[in-house]
């Protein structure tokens, strides 16, 4: 298992856990990342900080400080 800030461009992964506490927690589902929810890595910025993806439909911009505590699993294409 790994996380949201060590995914690739261009991969589609699904959200398993979430490991945060309090208010970050909250915060991150009040984003619309839930356990199952798919997201697919669009672009990283040059210096690797922020990431932006894909879920629910809409763009998400997210600091790879925040994605270590949300374990995703890259899915696969059958």
């Amino acid at each position: 298992m790994i996380t949201l800030s060590d995914v690739k461009v261009g991969k589609t992964y699904i959200v398993k856990k979430i490991n945060g506490k309090g208010p970050i927690r909250r915060r991150i589902m009040d984003m619309g990342i839930t356990k199952g929810v798919r997201i697919f890595i669009k672009k990283v910025a040059p210096l690797g900080d922020p990431v932006q993806m894909t879920l629910r439909g809409y763009e998400l911009t997210l600091r790879r400080q925040d994605g270590r505590i949300i374990d995703v699993e890259e899915e696969i294409d059958e």
